[in-house]
């Protein structure tokens, strides 16, 4: 199948799916953002790149980065990571306190906001700007040298993250926080508010469909680690609603609330779709639709 002709139909398609769903208006920086578009970005590991749409309009990555700042931190720390954050789905909201507590300030898993906080956390132990670090490596793998975070973005999410402060606070409470909260939940909000567009997300992702290796032929992951990332991308990495997209699409994907998605077919390619319209659940209504579409047109899909 063409790839191209397919992301074509596939963008005329979805936009029957507009209006049926709303953007993030709980970050306020988000909620200024026009509804109707869509983007869709492919980069294949023997360098074919195909899109779409809106692939080159820049958004908030915001929760996709929880992804890269897991490679990033089990490149660092190993299999220690797994003893402070766990890899089983919550089944609760992504910033529920509930589970969190009868867990003992240990979270089920790295994509929750708890979980993401913790991983942060770690990164800021070893290389003390968790963040800096993030972009040095999204700029890399991305191609784009001046990838930057939203400042403003990052404010706005600040100024609101008062569910955030009380899950840091309350794992700190546990001793699973080495490192200050407030600094921990600066470089978290900068680290969501990263602007990417499809082409350089997809461009970014490949390195996890490549085994862990990255654009410039290094290792960075173990063979293991990358199959561990992308094992939790599918069952933890849409929120709780990793089953529908297990069902439906069939990858590991990771979602974010700026309504991207990125997604691996291990081997192959990288994926990411962008529509910022969003579900009940917190993921892109256009963007499951054009994942559904295109693993089951093409057959690609790990199962």
């Amino acid at each position: 199948m063409n790839l191209q002709d397919l992301l074509d139909q596939i963008h005329d398609e979805v936009a029957a799916y507009y209006g049926q769903g709303r953007v993030a208006d709980y970050i306020p920086a988000l909620a200024e953002v026009p509804p109707r578009q869509f983007g869709m970005a492919i980069t294949t590991l023997d360098g074919r790149h195909y899109r779409c749409g809106d692939a080159a309009v820049p958004f908030s990555i915001q929760s996709i980065s929880k992804a890269f700042m897991l490679a990033l931190t089990l490149e660092a720390d190993g299999d220690s990571l797994w003893s402070h954050v766990g890899k089983e789905p919550s089944g609760n909201p992504f910033n529920s306190l509930v589970q969190l507590e009868y867990e003992d300030g240990v979270p089920r898993n790295p994509f929750i906001n708890a979980g993401a906080l913790v991983v942060t956390d770690r990164a800021i132990s070893h290389f003390e700007d968790a963040h800096g670090a993030l972009l040095t490596r999204l700029r890399q793998e991305s191609g784009n040298a001046t990838l930057c975070g939203n400042a403003r973005v990052a404010e706005s999410e600040r100024a609101h993250g008062h569910r955030n402060a009380a899950l840091a606070h309350f794992m700190k409470s546990y001793d699973n926080l080495d490192n200050e909260v407030e600094t921990v939940l600066q470089q978290y909000f900068n680290s969501c508010s990263i602007t990417m567009n499809c082409v350089e997300l997809a461009n970014a992702g490949l390195f996890l469909a490549n085994h862990g290796i990255t654009r410039d032929g290094l290792q960075s992951l173990s063979r293991s680690q990358a199959k561990q990332i992308n094992a939790v991308m599918l069952t933890c990495g849409t929120y709780d609603a990793a089953g529908e997209f297990a069902y439906r699409v069939g990858l590991p994907v990771k979602s974010g609330v700026g309504g991207g998605m990125l997604a691996i077919i291990p081997g192959k390619m990288s994926i990411a779709v962008w529509s910022p319209e969003l579900d009940s659940k917190g993921n892109s209504v256009l963007g499951l639709e054009a994942l559904d579409r295109f693993t089951t047109r093409t057959g690609l899909s790990i199962f």
